[in-house]
């Protein structure tokens, strides 16, 4: 790309297609952490974690015209732009479409908990920009040992969906459909706020880390010992098949493991209680722990276990609030080519619904809701678009929570049965009930009975559409003290 000369080189190789750069340092500006931290989305990392990622990220220049990436091409990493400008645009019936233009100071490419791989748009250097790509086999290690560095990019994440989701509301397909924009940035503020949630408490829940090492520290264990723990520990995070209980049931084995515990005086009970019952452990295996190793190291080992834990909890509800982000943003396809259909698969239909109970779950601690889970767990896996079930479970169950505000005693009920060929999904609040002068408008578009800035009609509207995809119904029968939403469509939809 350049003529030799006589200045000192340095190749850096960077896979962005069929380029391959070959740099003149003398181009180029040596990265600095306060370059980093000259950028919004870094001046809160520690600058630690930024020297550790500029030490491993790929340093290089574009030139006017090339290309950085192509459509269909592996996302290699996260890139960011230090200098000039680069235009990200997709062609649409040979026409150019113009996505962004990304200036200095931009975060892009794949990001920790993405679940990206592949480019969907052309970028092309406008004029040279200078660029550091901090590659995709090292996210894995980022996430579990920078946390301020982590949170930071999944944030950009979060903005990034925000602003993909305001690109296509523009797209001419998606103003024929523009009534399911909104409903859209509303199904995406309950993921991306979970995720802003649970990092908080990760960096909150990793402040205090650096005690109880201190107590783990403070054993001596034989290396027969560590085998035994460390051994658990890999088996307790590689159980995918932990128990699903019922809240009664659930309640019954956090009391059981309480008791154990206090008759053992481990510091913390209610906490570990609360982890281990999640992650299958009952009295029997606390009993074999105990029976081999010092009883003196059970506090400050349980305490070691619960905490890691605790981790990898809050890691699971981070990635599976990314995941509701991608399938939303991936649902946008299926509503702007309605004739074209969805892809289908057979899924097990609870797993949804907890799903959505636990995005929801921080609203139904708010208004003090108890949740009944009525399930038939006897219920054959359905054929259907996962995603778009999840928006139905997540508009349904919000608006019941909606309902419950102020109400006494608020209670939500969530129903599964089979009835014949079709399995049924009942969503039931003991609410004030749906006034019958308004019964027959719930289902229209930009129909709402909630106060202005609250609400936009779209919801139910969007259930409706997507439950008729199925080649399903969705009713309502209501009442005061009890008003059901009843979702019926085939197992083999």
């Amino acid at each position: 790309m350049h003529s030799e000369g006589s200045r000192e080189k340095v190749r850096v190789y960077f896979e962005i297609g069929p380029l391959t750069h070959t740099l003149p340092r003398s181009l180029m500006k040596d990265i600095s952490v306060q370059d980093l931290l000259a950028i919004e989305v870094f001046k809160d990392v520690p600058e630690s974690q930024l020297e550790w990622m500029i030490d491993r990220s790929q340093h290089y220049e574009l030139q006017e015209g090339d290309m950085m990436i192509r459509p269909g091409e592996p996302l290699v990493g996260t890139h960011v732009i230090f200098s000039g400008r680069i235009e990200l645009y997709r062609l649409q019936n040979n026409t150019k479409q113009i996505i962004a233009e990304l200036l200095p100071g931009t975060v892009t490419g794949i990001l920790p908990f993405s679940r990206g791989k592949m480019a969907i748009a052309y970028g092309v250097c406008l004029e040279t920009a200078q660029l550091m790509t901090f590659p995709k086999e090292l996210l894995r290690e980022l996430v579990t040992s920078h946390y301020e560095l982590t949170q930071a990019l999944v944030i950009v994440m979060t903005s990034r969906v925000r602003e993909f989701t305001e690109l296509e509301q523009q797209n001419e397909k998606m103003m024929a459909l523009g009534k399911l924009s909104a409903g859209l940035a509303h199904e995406l503020n309950n993921p991306a706020a979970a995720i802003v949630r649970s990092s908080a408490s990760l960096k909150e829940h990793l402040l205090m880390q650096p005690d109880s090492f201190k107590s783990l520290l403070s054993i001596h264990l034989s290396h027969q010992e560590i085998d035994l723990l460390n051994d658990k520990m890999v088996s307790l995070l590689n159980n995918t098949a932990r128990p699903v209980l019922s809240m009664m049931k659930r309640s019954e084995k956090e009391d059981e493991i309480l008791d154990w515990l206090d008759q053992n005086n481990i510091d913390g009970c209610e906490d570990i209680a609360d982890n281990l019952v999640e992650f299958g452990v009952g009295e029997d295996d606390l009993e074999d722990l105990k029976g081999k190793i010092n009883h003196d190291d059970l506090s400050p080992v349980l305490t070691w276990i619960n905490n890691s834990l605790t981790t990898e909890r809050m890691v699971a509800d981070i990635q599976e609030a990314s995941k509701r982000i991608a399938e939303l943003v991936g649902s946008v396809k299926t509503f702007t080519h309605m004739d074209r259909g969805g892809e289908r698969e057979f899924v097990d239909i609870h797993v949804g619904i907890r799903n959505t109970l636990i995005m929801l779950n921080y609203k139904l601690k708010k208004g003090n809701i108890k949740v009944v889970e009525d399930f038939d767990l006897t219920l054959p896996p359905v054929k259907a678009m996962v995603g778009e079930l999840n928006q139905v479970w997540t508009n349904l169950i919000d608006n019941a929570v909606d309902a419950l505000e102020n109400q006494a005693d608020p209670e939500l009920t969530v129903i599964t049965r089979r009835d014949k060929d079709f399995v049924k999904v009942t969503i039931c609040d003991n609410g004030p009930g749906v006034p019958a002068e308004i019964r027959s408008k719930i289902f229209d578009p930009f129909f709402t009975t909630k106060s202005v800035g609250k609400g936009t009609g779209l919801g139910l509207d969007v259930v409706n559409r997507i439950v008729r995809q199925h080649r399903g119904t969705v009713t309502l029968h209501s009442q005061p003290g009890r008003t059901e939403f009843e979702v019926c469509f085939p197992f083999n939809g």
